[in-house]
């Protein structure tokens, strides 16, 4: 779990359990919560991460599962005819978006009258 540097404390390393565990807790935390779950500070986390690459790597793997897997439910929720997923899924993968409605200005609308008579006054 350490490394040796020239002067001072050694080093922090993570061991491969440790490593793995980076990659499955990734896809329910965020740095900053894996860092308190393995007992040190964000700061120290980032320094191992520059130190020991594959972390990094294990850590955007473990996003990225997680991404497919609830990619997978929302299309499969969007094909079954979900139409709050189908409208996500779109706006956020296909670039749609949706378009207010514009006023239309006074003169340009179509003024049509509609008049009603009086049943009793078209009898008399």
């Amino acid at each position: 779990m350490t490394e040796k540097k020239k002067a001072g404390r050694p080093r922090k390393k993570l061991n491969d359990e440790q490593i793995a565990q980076v990659e499955a807790l990734a896809a329910y935390l965020s740095i900053e919560q894996i860092s308190a779950y393995l007992g040190m500070s964000k700061v120290t986390f980032y320094e191992i991460m520059k130190r020991q690459p594959i972390i990094s790597e294990r850590y955007k793997r473990g996003k990225a599962k997680a991404i497919v897997s609830i990619s997978q439910g929302l299309i499969r929720e969007a094909q079954a005819g979900n139409t709050t997923a189908a409208m996500f899924y779109l706006k956020t993968q296909a670039g749609w978006r949706e378009k207010e409605k514009e006023d239309v200005p006074e003169e340009n609308n179509l003024n049509i009258k509609i008049e009603i008579e009086d049943a009793k006054k078209s009898q008399g």
